[in-house]
């Protein structure tokens, strides 16, 4: 078992390159216990590239990942792989139009879409007490196409907790979803991360009103690489959020609500 100190994640100087192209030049980043993190950047700033890196789908041309003190290319990483949870909108097209809400997140035992096994007893009971975690237990029975875009994350939610993962990765999760569901769905992140057995949270997002109050710092990435990373409060301001974007914001609001404005005469996002 990792000692209390070890870094739940730990990126060094990881460096990506396809071709001629640098797609992560050098990022260092680690996440310790009882920390959640924003990754905030533009389209192409290598958000995605960073978690596919983390998940194991993209190989480094240099630099390492270790995720509770296991190196990649060291530790069978496919078992690592089932301590980090992932919601992503990419699953949706991955699940069976008419595979049932309650066999969705049994799959998560299994790190696999397309259940082909249901689970014994004990998974469909414990998949039963993670749907009611996120307020839906109603659709254990409802086939997949069935489903709203916000029944579908809080499904999703509910299959990467089936393996207690310590590290949860929410992708864009509000992507899609109309503003009452999208308030709703951030404040089930709220209540996840203020949970006893609560893993550690990493939201990426490019929309700085999705950050809420559970998040405590903040990776701000351009053109894959860090432009800065530390706790929100510091690092969350307009100069940064400026940089991030290549062009003038101000950001406004408090730890309970934030908001992003342009400065150039553009109208606000």
């Amino acid at each position: 078992m990792p000692a209390a100190s070890t870094p739940i994640l730990k990126v060094k100087d990881l460096f990506i390159r396809r071709d001629e192209t640098v797609i992560l030049d050098r990022v260092n980043w680690a996440v310790q216990p009882h920390e959640n993190w924003v990754i905030l950047g533009a389209n192409g700033s290598g958000k995605t590239s960073l978690l596919r890196a983390i998940a194991g789908y993209l190989a480094a041309t240099d630099g390492g990942i270790e995720l509770l003190g296991e190196k990649f290319g060291e530790s069978d990483w496919r078992e690592l792989r089932l301590r980090i949870g992932v919601v992503t909108n990419s699953f949706g097209s991955m699940v069976p139009v008419c595979e049932k809400a309650l066999d969705t997140v049994v799959s998560g035992k299994f790190a696999q879409l397309d259940l082909w096994q249901r689970g014994d007893d004990a998974d469909q009971r414990k998949a039963r007490r993670l749907l009611k975690q996120v307020d839906a237990t109603y659709l254990a029975n409802r086939e997949w196409q069935h489903l709203s875009q916000g029944e579908r994350q809080r499904v999703l939610i509910a299959r990467s907790l089936m393996t207690r993962p310590k590290l949860l990765i929410l992708d864009e999760p509000c992507a899609g979803l109309d503003p009452v569901a999208r308030r709703d769905f951030l404040a089930l992140v709220d209540r996840l991360a203020v949970s006893r057995s609560a893993p550690a949270l990493v939201l990426v997002t490019h929309h700085v009103e999705e950050i809420t109050p559970a998040f405590t710092h903040a990776l701000l990435l351009r053109d894959g690489r860090v432009l800065d990373a530390g706790p929100r409060k510091t690092i969350l301001t307009s100069k940064n959020l400026s940089a991030v974007f290549g062009t003038p914001m101000k950001l406004t609001g408090s730890a309970s609500g934030l908001r992003l404005g342009f400065t150039d005469g553009k109208p606000s996002r």
